[in-house]
């Protein structure tokens, strides 16, 4: 067989093996396409990239130890985690996927909050942070909602961390990004009430 005809059978049997769902979670570990395909089974996920470039679809690289090695070797990708996931952003009509708009931004602010604690955070600390935006009955059941999806996980101690489909899916930097940008725009737009107030008050 052919060098071509090599390269298409394991982008083949890869696309198979990200494509179908043989595991609780998604994806497979770098182990396994290792020996699949090979020890060359990370050129023929950059070939399978390409090809799903047309599709807005990408391969997302997800490392155990969050921290993404600038030029990681493959005993570091066989212990990694691989997804096919969106190349760019959902359109807004697409975006909310069944949920609801306060379920989402209840989710962001989960996502942030745990961020900001180094990646972990008791549950009675988020549960105390979501009633300032919340009705108190809707609390515990998004979390476990949140858990069921795969954004959150949760310990032995009730301490919550963000799990594999928050680590796949979500830009955690444009996140951040986005919620300060957001944070200093309600700053700028206080500023002039603030001022009008001193003027009368003046």
């Amino acid at each position: 067989m052919s060098k071509k005809g090599v390269y298409g059978s394991k982008i083949k049997k890869a696309t198979q093996m990200l494509f179908y769902k043989r595991h609780q979670k998604p994806g497979v570990r770098g182990a396994e396409l290792h020996k699949a395909l090979g020890a060359d089974y990370p050129k023929v996920l950059d070939l399978l990239d390409d090809y799903l470039k047309p599709l807005d679809l990408k391969v997302k690289i997800i490392f155990e130890e969050e921290k993404t090695p600038e030029k990681p070797t493959v005993e570091e990708l066989d212990k990694a985690r691989f997804y096919v996931t969106l190349r760019g952003e959902l359109q807004t009509k697409d975006k909310l996927m069944g949920w609801r708009i306060d379920d989402l931004a209840g989710l962001a602010i989960t996502i942030s909050y745990i961020i900001s604690k180094k990646g972990q955070a008791s549950r009675s600390a988020v549960e105390k942070l979501l009633g300032e935006k919340m009705p108190n009955w809707k609390i515990s059941m998004n979390i476990e909602r949140y858990i069921r999806c795969g954004y959150l996980g949760q310990d032995d101690n009730g301490q919550l961390y963000l799990d594999w489909r928050t680590r796949a899916e979500v830009d955690q930097k444009a996140l951040i990004n986005m919620l300060l940008s957001s944070d200093a725009q309600k700053a700028q737009a206080a500023e002039p009430k603030e001022q009008i107030e001193k003027e009368f008050e003046d």
